[in-house]
């Protein structure tokens, strides 16, 4: 059988010996094994599998960040509506305010609003994550008229 190699394009094929394969005359054609395939394979399923939760946990904090930022500006209106109507609002409603399209994603909607009517008037207000959110290490966060804030380490 002759074995011949193929020369550069736009040239026939030249046969180089009669006696040796094609193999031991001819440069080996490049490409990748299957075992270096699976290699890469494997190594981009560990990139993967370490990056996916720490940017999902990236996520969940972002979006924590922005309940606080939320809830902080809620009890700012709670306070400013004592001042006006001498107690607290029992509703979002009442204070003109709602959460935005993101949180409600993030977070049970309407947020619950306490604000009995005892004296002296008092508040709490509490966001609840649901979905992803809800694996977050902060999965409730509450603050009150007293400014307590809670739980203390999320914020």
């Amino acid at each position: 059988m002759d074995h011949l190699c193929l020369a550069p394009v736009g040239t026939k094929s030249v046969r180089l010996s009669y006696d040796k394969p094609a193999r031991s005359t001819c440069p080996r054609f490049a490409g990748f094994s299957l075992i270096e395939l699976l290699i890469v394979v494997a190594i981009i399923a560990i990139l993967t599998a370490v990056a996916v939760p720490l940017y999902r946990e990236h996520v969940r904090k972002a979006a924590r960040a922005d309940a606080q930022s939320f809830i902080t500006d809620v009890a700012s209106r709670q306070q400013q509506y004592l001042v006006d109507k001498r107690r607290y609002a029992g509703s979002l409603a009442s204070l003109n305010m709602a959460l935005s399209p993101y949180l409600k994603t993030r977070f049970e909607d309407p947020v619950s609003v306490e604000a009995p009517d005892v004296q002296p008037p008092t508040f709490r207000i509490t966001l609840r994550a649901t979905g992803d959110q809800a694996y977050d290490k902060c999965p409730t966060l509450t603050i009150d008229s007293a400014g307590a804030r809670e739980p203390s380490q999320c914020w």
